[in-house]
C-alpha cells in the first residue's frame, strides 16, 4: 500500500489548490503580461473590433481627393496587424476556443477517487484541502470549515495514538500506514475498517508558502480484511486436515531437503518436527540411494506425476513399505520440487490376507533389490520398473510405456542394438536362454550394464510377457580393462627387462675396453676424440637400458633411509636452471616428515622427469608446484585413488598449468615408448621409467589432468620407520659420508672372477690385474667350484655373475658356503639383488655390483668387501 501512497504525482497535487487561488494568480499575471492575456484565450473579439472600428473611423474622415494615398496607408496598418494575429495565432500565444482551466480538471479527478484525499499544513495541522470523498467522511462546519480527521475516529479505542504515529512519521518525511476500525458499524452492522496513510510533499503553487504538507489518503478495505479472514479460515481448516489425515505427506526441494511434512509422515518416521523445520532432514536420510535418485530427478527435471512403491527408513533403523505418490510443485512462489503423498502398506486393510502379504513381500524385494528389474509387456513396452533399473538405464525416471529396445540402446552402436533386439524377440516369443548382452549407457557411453532377459513362465494372454535384470558392470570393466593394461605393461617389462640384460653385458665390455684404450691414448693423441666418443656413447646407451630396467622394475637399486624434504631442497637449484625463466618454481614443504627408504639417485630421476614433462607442457610459460606432505592412514581411507593400499604414506606432488591431456592420452602416458612430443624430441620412457621405479621402490603414482588446466602427478611412498640399530647404522654412514676422500683404486688379494660372457669377464680381469691383484678365472660355476677345489693357495673373494649355464651364481655360493664359509663373495648381474636374494639363506651376507660397471667401480667394490 506504501507503493500506493508513492505513486500520486505533484500534478495531482494541484487540485490541493483552491479555486479562488489559481483565478486569483492568473489575473495578476494576465495585469504584468499582455501575451499572457492573449495566451489565456480573453479579448480575442474585443481586439478584432476595435481594429475595424478604428480602420472605419479613419477612412470616413479621409477627404475624397486624398482618399486613394490615405486608404492604401490605412490598408498596411490592417495589413501589419493581420500579420501580426496570425503569427500570433501560429506561435500558440493567441487560441481562439473557450476556456479549459487545469485547477477544474485536476479537481474533478481527485473528487472522483473513492479514496479520501486530505491535505493539511505539516506545522499547525491546518487541513487545505480535501476531495469529496474526505469531506463526506469528516464533514464541514456551519461556516463550511472542514471538519478533522481526529474527530471522526474519535470514539475508536487507541486511534489517537494511531493518528499520532502517522503525524510523527509525515512529520519526519517518513510514510506510514495504519489500519483503524469505524466508529460507527454500517446498516447492515458490519464492523467496518479504513486504511489511513500519510507522507509530506512540498509545492510551489500557492501565494503563501505554508511549508510542507501532509497528505493523508483513507481507504475503506473492509471487504478486503473479510475476504482475508476467510482464507485464513479456510487456511486453517485445510492445514487441520492436512496434518490429521491418514497419509503421509511431504515436499522436498529441487537439492534434496524436505522441506515440510504432516504430523502423520513425522509419526511413522519417529522424528520430531524441528528436524524438519530446520531443513535438518533430507529425502536421503529416508529412502535408498536408487530411490532417492528417482525422486531427486523428477524433482529436477519437473516430473508432472511419479508412482513407486519403496521402503521408507524409521528413525529406530526399521523400514516402513510405502507406495509414493508424487506430483510437482509448481506455485508462483515455489522453487520448485515434488509433493509426496506417502500411503503405509503396513496399515492397508487388505493386508492380512495370505495374498496381500505375499504380494507385499514381492513388492518391496522388487523395490530394494540391489540390481536393476523391468517387466515387458507383449509389445515391447515398460510396464514397471524398480528405483534401481530407473537409475542404471532411464536416467531416474520411471519409463513406463516407453519401449524397452529404445531405453536400452539410446546411443549403443547398430550391433549392439540388433543383438538386444534379437533377445527380446526371443523372450517376448516365450523362448529362453538368452546370453547377456552388454550395452553401454550415459552422455558419453561411460557407464557398462549387463542385461540378462528371461520370458514369464505361464505369461500368456498376461500383461507382462519377460523380465530383465541389469546388473552395474562399469567397475567391473574398469578392471578388466586395468588388469589387461597390467599384464600388457608386465609382458612389455618382461621383454624389455631380457633385452636390458644382454645389453648390459655387452655395454660392460665396451666401456671398460674402451677405458684401457683411453689409458694407453694420451689427449693430444688423435685416436683419444674417438675413444671419448665411444665411450660416452656406451653409457648413454646404458642410460637408455637403465630406463628399460626401471620401466621393467628390475634395475638394481641402492636402497637408502632419506628424508624426502632434503631431496627436494638438494635438486631445487637444478630444476630452476631446467624451468628458465619463463616458469615459477614455488616449493611447499611440510615440516617433519616422515622417512623413506629408496634409491636417491632414483628418487632424482623420478623428481626430474616430471619437472621436465611440466616444463615441455608450459611452452608459454607458467607455474610449477612440487608440495610433499605426509598422509595418514585415515587420510588415505577417504582418498579415490584406485589401487593405493591403506597405509601410511610420504607424498610429493608436482602441479602445472600447463596444457593438460585427454584421458585417451592420459591412459597410455605410463606405456614404453608412447610420447606426444615430435620426432627425435623424446624417447618415450620418461613416464615410463618414473613408473617403474615408482612401484619397485612399493609406491605409487597418480595422474590428473584435463585439457588447459594442466597435470598433477602424485607420488606415495611408503613411510619408512627404522629401529634403533638402523638408526645408529644411518647416523653413522652419514658421518662417513662427510668425511667421504678421494678413492684408492689399488689393490691387492686373490680373486676368484666367475664370468660366462667372455667380454666382460675378459674387461673384468684385466681390470683387477692391472690394479694389482691376482686373478683366476671361470666361465661358469661347474668351472669355479673345480677351480677351488683345486686351488692350493686360498682366494680371498669370488666375484661371479648371477645367471649363467650349469651352476648359476647363488648356487655356487650356497655350495662354497659348505667348505669354505669366511669366503667372501660379490654378485655382478643387472638384475637387482632382491631377484636373487629369495633363494639364499636370510642371513647370508655378499657383495653387490651392478652392471654395466666402469674399471673403477669394480676395483673400489672388491678393496670394500675385502676391507669389511
Amino acid at each position: 500500500m506504501f507503493e500506493a501512497i508513492k505513486a500520486h504525482r505533484p500534478a495531482n497535487q494541484l487540485a490541493s489548490v483552491a479555486m479562488s487561488e489559481a483565478e486569483a494568480r492568473s489575473d495578476r499575471i494576465a495585469a504584468d503580461d499582455p501575451l499572457a492575456a492573449l495566451r489565456s484565450g480573453g479579448g480575442y473579439a474585443t481586439i478584432l473590433v476595435v481594429l475595424v472600428a478604428a480602420g472605419a473611423a479613419v477612412l470616413s474622415l479621409i477627404a475624397s481627393n486624398a482618399a486613394n494615398p490615405l486608404f492604401i496607408t490605412a490598408l498596411a496598418v490592417l495589413a501589419m496587424l493581420g500579420v501580426f494575429f496570425v503569427l500570433a495565432m501560429a506561435a500558440g500565444h493567441i487560441r481562439i476556443g473557450e476556456r479549459l482551466p487545469e485547477a477544474d480538471l485536476l479537481k474533478a479527478i481527485n473528487d472522483a477517487q473513492k479514496e479520501a484525499i486530505l491535505i493539511t499544513t505539516r506545522r499547525s495541522g491546518q487541513p487545505i484541502y480535501a476531495n469529496r470523498a474526505m469531506a463526506s467522511l469528516i464533514g464541514r462546519s456551519e461556516t463550511g470549515a472542514l471538519g478533522m480527521l481526529e474527530d471522526f475516529f474519535s470514539g475508536v479505542s487507541d486511534a489517537s495514538e494511531a493518528l499520532y504515529r502517522l503525524n510523527r512519521a509525515a512529520t519526519a518525511g517518513e510514510s506510514r500506514r495504519e489500519i483503524l476500525p469505524a466508529p460507527l458499524s454500517d446498516m447492515n452492522g458490519q464492523q467496518r475498517y479504513y486504511s489511513v496513510a500519510v507522507r509530506s510533499f512540498t509545492t510551489d503553487v500557492l501565494e503563501r508558502d505554508p511549508g510542507p504538507l501532509i497528505i493523508w489518503t483513507v481507504a475503506d478495505v473492509t471487504e478486503k480484511r473479510l475476504a482475508e479472514a476467510a482464507v485464513s479460515a479456510t487456511v486453517d481448516a485445510t492445514l487441520s486436515f492436512y496434518d490429521t489425515m491418514p497419509l503421509g505427506l511431504m515436499r522436498i526441494d529441487a537439492d534434496g531437503i524436505v522441506s515440510d511434512a504432516n504430523t502423520t509422515l513425522i509419526d511413522w518416521i519417529g522424528i520430531s518436527r524441528d528436524v524438519v523445520e530446520k531443513r535438518m532432514l533430507r529425502i536421503t536420510d529416508l529412502v535408498s540411494a536408487d530411490g532417492a535418485e528417482v525422486l531427486m530427478t523428477a524433482a529436477r527435471r519437473g516430473t508432472p506425476s511419479l508412482a513407486i512403491d519403496i521402503d521408507m527408513a524409521r528413525e529406530d533403523g526399521r523400514s516402513l513399505p510405502m507406495h509414493l505418490v508424487c506430483r510437482t510443485h509448481d506455485a508462483a512462489d515455489s522453487s520448485g520440487g515434488l509433493i509426496i503423498g506417502c500411503l503405509n502398506r503396513e496399515d492397508d486393510p487388505a493386508a492380512g490376507s495370505d495374498d496381500a502379504a505375499a504380494e507385499l513381500r514381492l513388492s518391496r524385494f522388487f523395490q530394494s533389490a540391489p540390481f536393476g528389474i523391468a517387466t515387458v509387456a507383449s509389445d515391447g513396452t515398460i510396464t514397471n520398473t524398480n528405483t534401481a533399473f530407473a537409475r542404471m538405464i532411464l536416467d531416474g525416471t520411471s519409463g513406463t510405456g516407453e519401449f524397452v529396445l529404445d531405453a536400452l540402446t539410446p546411443r549403443t552402436d547398430q550391433a549392439v542394438r540388433q543383438q538386444v533386439q534379437a533377445g527380446l524377440a526371443d523372450v517376448l516369443a516365450g523362448r529362453g536362454n538368452v546370453a547377456p548382452i552388454e550395452i553401454t549407457v550415459g552422455q558419453n557411453g561411460e557407464f557398462t550394464r549387463r542385461v540378462f532377459m528371461s520370458p514369464l513362465a505361464g505369461a500368456t494372454g498376461a500383461r507382462e510377457a519377460a523380465v530383465l535384470y541389469v546388473l552395474d558392470a562399469t567397475e567391473q570393466k574398469r578392471l578388466e580393462a586395468r588388469f589387461a593394461q597390467s599384464n600388457k605393461m608386465e609382458a612389455v617389462g618382461t621383454l624389455a627387462g631380457g633385452i636390458a640384460h644382454d645389453f648390459n653385458n655387452v655395454l660392460t665390455a665396451i666401456i671398460g675396453f674402451s677405458e684401457f684404450l683411453l689409458q694407453s691414448h694420451k689427449p693430444g693423441d688423435p685416436a683419444h676424440r674417438d675413444l671419448l666418443s665411444i665411450k660416452s656413447s656406451a653409457s648413454r646407451a646404458a642410460g637408455l637400458v637403465s630406463k628399460l630396467l626401471a620401466f621393467s622394475r628390475q634395475q638394481t637399486l641402492q636402497n637408502e633411509v632419506l628424508q624426502l624434504g632434503e631431496v627436494v631442497s638438494e635438486i631445487t637449484p637444478l630444476m630452476n636452471k631446467t624451468l628458465g625463466e619463463k616458469i615459477s618454481l614455488k616449493v611447499l614443504t611440510e615440516r617433519e616428515l616422515w622417512l623413506v627408504k629408496t634409491d636417491k639417485s632414483q628418487l632424482d630421476r623420478v623428481i626430474v622427469n616430471l619437472v621436465v614433462n611440466a616444463k615441455d607442457a608450459m611452452a608459454d610459460g607458467g607455474q610449477l608446484t612440487i608440495r610433499t606432505r605426509n598422509v595418514t592412514e585415515r587420510e588415505c581411507q577417504k582418498m579415490d585413488h584406485f589401487g593405493l593400499a591403506v597405509g601410511e604414506y610420504v607424498m610429493i606432488e608436482v602441479a602445472d598449468t600447463g596444457t593438460g591431456m585427454s584421458p585417451e592420452v592420459l591412459n597410455k602416458i605410463f606405456e614404453p615408448f608412447f610420447t606426444t612430443k615430435g620426432v627425435g624430441k623424446g624417447t618415450g620412457l620418461g613416464l615410463a621409467t618414473v613408473y617403474g621405479i615408482v612401484k619397485q621402490t612399493g609406491g605409487f603414482i597418480f595422474p590428473e589432468s584435463e585439457i588447459g588446466k594442466g597435470t598433477t602427478f602424485r607420488v606415495f611412498l611408503p613411510r619408512y620407520v627404522p629401529d634403533a640399530e638402523e638408526a645408529t647404522a644411518i647416523q653413522q654412514k652419514q658421518a662417513k659420508k662427510e668425511q667421504r676422500h678421494a678413492p684408492d683404486v689399488t689393490g691387492s688379494g686373490r680373486v676368484l672372477l666367475v664370468e660366462d660372457e667372455d667380454g666382460v669377464r675378459s674387461f673384468a680381469v684385466r681390470a683387477l690385474r692391472s690394479r694389482g691383484f691376482e686373478v683366476l678365472e671361470a666361465t661358469n660355476g661347474a668351472e669355479a667350484l673345480e677351480l677351488i677345489e683345486a686351488s692350493q693357495i686360498p682366494l680371498d673373494i669370488v666375484v661371479s655373475d648371477v645367471v649363467m649355464p650349469e651352476v648359476d651364481g647363488p648356487t655356487l655360493l650356497k655350495t662354497v658356503r659348505q667348505s669354505h664359509p669366511d669366503l667372501k663373495f660379490v654378485f655382478m648381474s643387472g638384475y637387482p639383488n632382491d631377484a636373487f636374494r629369495s633363494g639364499l639363506d636370510a642371513q647370508e651376507k655378499f657383495g653387490f655390483l651392478p652392471k654395466p660397471f666402469s674399471l673403477a667401480e669394480l676395483v673400489g667394490k672388491v678393496k670394500e668387501e675385502l676391507a669389511n
